[in-house]
């Protein structure tokens, strides 16, 4: 059954790999740098690199907004968040976000079971939402405008240049899965992480993996195989029809957004961050599609290019319709699991022992207390 209860997770997975992880090839990809092979090969390779390594951080936060202890509520928050996407993505056609279906899911779990939500980590989670796109957005301005300035003092041939932006496009690319891997696999395994089916310690060869990292291996070659299968079609989407980009737009917005990924996702440079006194950034999965269109934007912004606002219009729309739809779909399936399955969806508390009664001298009620004083006989 645990098995059976993780193939929720393994949907989102491949959701997630066809829709924000293609993000990051998506511009290379449709300014025909890349060929989508490629761009499928490196990103699943390197999104499994960077659920491996350092998805722990961003785990955590999520694990905040929703403590799901219940096999079948894991299960069911997963796939109302996987079915919020499938829906909106292959029946609409709308770029949406894991990150705020997997909110509204956990949030739905939070009501249906009366749980506590977590204040403090969801208004991470949604200031987030909005600071990621205008980051990526900022970075991909300066960015753009200071290569604008430096190309024509670089005597570099186009040949060249066009070499250089092929490379560039794959590096960013892979520095983007992996940021991708160690931020977004905290949407797709965060809430199994109490109730995995794995064992503490795992043996892979010489290699010893615990629980927690057998999860995130499976959801990364999740991701890995949803960007071979089905990604296509957003990366042309995002790359070609919100608006036209040369190729070193295309890396910029690549660079820019992958950035913001690693900056939220990345435990080691919180830490190095706080051993220099710097401010930390919170630890929250953030959405790739919000991250490349921010940057997209800021780019277009410099360059006072036409937005087809149509296009952005129903990205947002998707945006805000993938939390709520996946919280109702979350109450509707928990209402089906604990009612007409019998599956329980939350652990139930254990009772408190009670102390046991002492059963070493009956209690003699009004017992006259005894002199301390020896009596004369015993003398």
């Amino acid at each position: 059954m645990g098995w059976l209860f993780l193939s929720s997770g393994l949907l989102l997975g491949w959701s997630l790999g066809a829709n924000d992880a293609a993000n990051l090839f998506g511009t290379a990809v449709a300014t025909k740098m890349l060929r989508f092979r490629t761009a499928a090969a490196v990103g699943g390779l390197f999104v499994v690199v960077g659920a491996v390594a350092g998805g722990h951080g961003a785990t955590r936060t999520l694990g905040r907004l929703g403590a799901i202890d219940a096999p079948a509520g894991a299960f069911m928050v997963a796939l109302a968040a996987a079915l919020s996407v499938a829906f909106l993505l292959v029946r609409i056609g709308l770029p949406v976000s894991i990150t705020q279906a997997i909110v509204g899911a956990i949030v739905g779990w939070n009501l249906f079971t009366g749980s506590r939500t977590d204040l403090k980590a969801l208004g991470q989670l949604l200031s987030s939402w909005l600071l990621s796109p205008l980051l990526a957005a900022a970075l991909a301005a300066l960015a753009f405008v200071a290569t604008r300035a430096a190309i024509p003092h670089a005597r570099v041939h186009l040949l060249e240049v066009d070499a250089w932006t092929r490379a560039g496009l794959l590096f960013a690319g892979a520095f983007g899965a992996f940021s991708l891997g160690q931020n977004d696999i905290a949407n797709v395994m965060g809430v199994f992480v109490r109730v995995s089916p794995f064992p503490e310690t795992t043996l892979l060869g010489p290699f010893r993996a615990s629980s927690v990292d057998m999860l995130f291996l499976l959801g990364g070659l999740a991701i890995a195989t949803g960007i071979a299968t089905y990604s296509r079609r957003v990366m042309l989407r995002l790359g070609s029809e919100l608006t036209s980009l040369s190729p070193m737009a295309a890396l910029i917005v690549v660079l820019s957004s992958a950035s913001v990924l690693f900056l939220f996702g990345s435990p080691d440079l919180q830490r190095l961050l706080r051993a220099v006194g710097a401010p930390g950034w919170p630890l929250v999965p953030i959405s790739a599609t919000q991250a490349v269109v921010g940057a997209i934007l800021g780019i277009s912004a410099v360059r006072r290019s036409g937005i087809q606002h149509r296009v952005l219009g129903s990205i947002a729309l998707g945006w805000v319709a993938a939390p709520v739809l996946a919280a109702l779909i979350a109450l509707g399936g928990l209402f089906v699991l604990q009612n007409v399955f019998e599956l329980p969806v939350r652990a139930q508390p254990r009772p408190v022992a009670a102390a046991p009664a002492r059963v070493d001298a009956p209690a003699v009620p009004f017992a006259p207390a005894r002199s301390a004083a020896v009596s004369p006989a015993v003398r």
